[in-house]
């Protein structure tokens, strides 16, 4: 007997919700979801949490899933939505900060100072992404990290697209401020 071969998942087969056809439609992307629920958790053990969480969460709503849509992008929305619910139940969800409006707009990560200081130190960089507010932090690792498109991240977050842009545009802004500060400080 021949082997039977999936190329892509059809509706009748995600309804059944098949587990070989969400293991190769879903889990490719489990890094992907356990980088996003590190960056947003900013603990290991939360994040391997909530991957967990995440996974089965979408093993039992597969049936939903609409074959030709982006995969990666539906496992970070739920991802996303169980990292807020742990933040929110554990009170540690932040209210969004007020942006510093004295940080030059300038694009951080096309800065080649930036990115010669990422180099030099990533410890300092990575302190400082973790230290930015979440609506901000969501944004630059999904667009930076992970590499979505801001299509990709308004369907993740559920936000449209403008607001996406401005979200990076400020987080960028927020992030080279911060680290131009600590520069500033080691100057000293």
């Amino acid at each position: 007997m021949s082997e039977k071969v999936w190329n892509k998942p059809t509706p009748e087969h995600v309804r059944k919700g098949e587990r070989e056809v969400f293991e190769r439609t879903v889990l490719p992307y489990v890094n992907a979801a356990y980088n996003l629920a590190r960056w947003l958790t900013r603990r290991e053990e939360d994040a391997e949490d909530i991957v967990q969480e995440s996974l089965l969460r979408a093993m039992r709503s597969f049936g939903t899933f609409i074959p030709g849509r982006d995969a990666r992008a539906w496992l970070l929305a739920i991802v996303r939505n169980c990292c807020r619910t742990r933040l929110r139940r554990k009170g540690l969800e932040e209210p969004a900060d007020q942006l510093d409006e004295t940080v030059p707009a300038t694009g951080l990560w096309s800065n080649p100072e930036t990115v010669l200081i990422e180099n030099i130190n990533s410890q300092l960089v990575r302190r400082a992404v973790e230290e930015l507010p979440l609506e901000y932090r969501e944004v630059l690792v999904l667009r930076e990290l992970e590499e979505l498109s801001y299509k990709e991240i308004a369907q993740i977050l559920d936000i449209p697209l403008g607001t996406v842009m401005s979200r990076l545009s400020r987080g960028r802004r927020e992030l080279h401020g911060r680290l131009c500060n600590v520069i500033q400080e080691g100057r000293k």
